[in-house]
């Protein structure tokens, strides 16, 4: 059997649109003789919708678009993710389903068994559980059906056994020829090779074919790599879909083998190549056409910038360098070294006088008072309203350019260097953000070398550095890995190694600037717990990790 994969950037509510691609992708299948043709989870809502599946003319409204597909289906099948009603007189009013048809006529439903609510995922909260998964004879094969998390109830796969059934089951019994498993599975650094594991054990389970077809693109904070997978009965990867970006491939069956767009890659081409493309869906599908960044003469908004180049082009993109009385004159020369290298539009508005009057105006109040994270703030929060200015004036898209190890701390700015409608960098250890800067002057030399080369500092006061008032980047980065990724206690992250009184330190700071990660724009997600959906902390509690209160 030949089969196409078809890996689409679907956009959540966008029914006519998401319909149009998937019709295009089967015309295309079946111009090259495929006899099926395989979309994502959920490919005509886009994933994930969230609670505009409680608005009921949501789903009644993608129904609409049913007839097109079907019709669409004439000398092909066609596997398509949708969301369908539960028929019960109980239950969640929905099923995350997948619709087979072929020759125009509907031959089956599926249901999804197996509902994630853990992380970023809350599918419990929309659908009722699908009673079990089947599967289907099509073209003398046996097509074992599955919609994602079916796939993942698998020892060392989930964070722990999370179900009390192992839904694959009842496909063991039907021996059946492949495999097929339709995905919405977002991406976080890494994740390619464990699924790449998770298809070759069901490979040598089933002792057949494995499909695994998966979303592509950026929803919210969401990334979606693609990277659509077949293994053979052996576990062997057959066909590959390409990293980050539409793609349809073709495999035939029985051991020949199909495309191989998409490979490996190191972490900081990984996440480069995850965060330009999120931020461009991100932007398109929120209407806007062009960004402003604040440009600091710093790694960050040096990276962002270079990111937003990528992924929006030179002409819709402006920079703005606001020297204020703390910085030095290197950091305005490189901020403009750096526009001109990215080809994008410069403006230059100094903050001196804003912050004199600023300060001047409030000199009653504070008097005699010592100069302190107060007059710090007031420049930052100077610059958020200048950058809000220009998104306001112009209609861009402000992004905010702090990174994760910053944001863990609270070493940012509320309504200051937080302001911004996306956060670029705020899953992005600053380690890593290094990396990732000189894997953008590797290609094209962008981002000046003594940007990358000097000592990070936020320029609030005189001869200030980052290290002033943080661990050095590498060790801070090493714990925040262990307490807010890996989730050790504070013991646990001290018998790895780390000086105890450094550890207890950044864990306090983590928990006690919870409030202001609640404030900050969205961030895009590339490691396993990023600060959104997928880690919802209280602010207003007691408990202390590693001390009784």
């Amino acid at each position: 059997m030949r089969m196409a994969l078809a890996q689409i950037n679907p956009v959540i509510g966008d029914f006519a649109g998401n319909a149009q691609k998937i019709c295009d992708h089967i015309h295309k299948a079946r111009a090259a003789k495929s006899d099926l043709v395989i979309f994502p989870e959920m490919a005509l809502l886009g994933y994930p919708p969230r609670d505009l599946l409680d608005r009921k003319s949501f789903v009644e409204n993608s129904k609409r678009f049913w007839p097109r597909i079907q019709e669409a289906s004439g000398g092909i099948g066609v596997i398509c993710g949708v969301v369908t009603d539960n028929q019960q007189s109980f239950g969640k009013p929905y099923h995350n389903s997948a619709f087979f048809f072929h020759d125009g006529s509907l031959l089956a439903t599926f249901h999804k068994k197996l509902l994630p609510s853990y992380d970023v995922f809350d599918e419990e909260r929309y659908f009722e559980p699908g009673s079990s998964v089947s599967w289907i004879d099509f073209k003398g094969e046996r097509l074992g059906i599955t919609i994602c998390e079916d796939f993942w109830n698998v020892p060392e796969f989930l964070p722990r056994t999370l179900y009390h059934c192992d839904p694959l089951c009842p496909l063991e019994q039907a021996s059946i020829g492949t495999l097929i498993n339709i995905s919405a599975s977002p991406y976080h650094l890494g994740k390619v090779e464990w699924v790449s594991q998770l298809l070759r054990r069901h490979a040598k389970r089933f002792k057949s074919d494995v499909v695994y077809v998966n979303q592509v693109g950026g929803n919210d904070e969401l990334l979606f790599r693609g990277h659509s997978m077949v293994c053979d009965e052996k576990g062997k990867l057959v066909a590959c879909g390409a990293d980050f970006r539409e793609d349809l491939i073709f495999y035939d069956s029985g051991g020949v083998k199909g495309d191989i767009n998409g490979g490996p890659m190191d972490p900081a081409e990984e996440v480069l190549q995850a965060l330009v493309m999120g931020l461009k869906d991100y932007a398109a599908k929120c209407g806007f056409k062009s960004a402003v960044i604040g440009l600091s003469g710093g790694i960050d908004s040096a990276l962002v910038a270079s990111i937003a180049r990528l992924a929006l082009g030179s002409e819709n993109l402006v920079g703005v360098g606001m020297p204020g009385p703390y910085n030095a004159p290197e950091s305005l020369q490189d901020s403009i070294q750096l526009a001109q290298s990215l080809g994008i539009r410069f403006h230059e508005v100094p903050i001196e006088r804003l912050f004199s009057m600023a300060c001047d105006s409030l000199s009653p109040v504070f008097s005699g008072l010592p100069h302190d994270a107060t007059e710090e703030n007031i420049q930052a929060r100077l610059r958020g309203l200048i950058l809000m200015a220009f998104s306001n004036k112009f209609g861009s898209l402000l992004l905010s350019t702090g990174n994760k190890s910053e944001m863990a701390v609270g070493y940012c700015t509320l309504y200051g260097d937080m302001n911004g409608g996306l956060a670029v960098l705020g899953d992005v250890p600053k380690t890593l953000a290094y990396r990732m800067a000189e894997k953008i002057n590797e290609r094209y030399g962008w981002i000046p070398q003594r940007t990358i080369t000097r000592p990070p500092s936020a320029e609030l006061k005189p001869n200030q550095t980052d290290q002033d008032t943080l661990p050095p980047y590498e060790v801070l980065d090493g714990i925040l890995a262990a307490y807010v990724e890996q989730g050790m206690s504070t013991q646990e992250i001290i018998a790895q190694g780390w000086e105890p009184q450094t550890v207890r330190w950044v864990v306090d700071c983590v928990d006690n600037n919870e409030y202001k990660r609640w404030q900050a724009p969205p961030i895009l997600r590339v490691t396993t717990k990023a600060f959104g959906t997928g880690r919802r902390n209280p602010i207003a509690h007691r408990y202390r990790e590693g001390r009784m209160i």
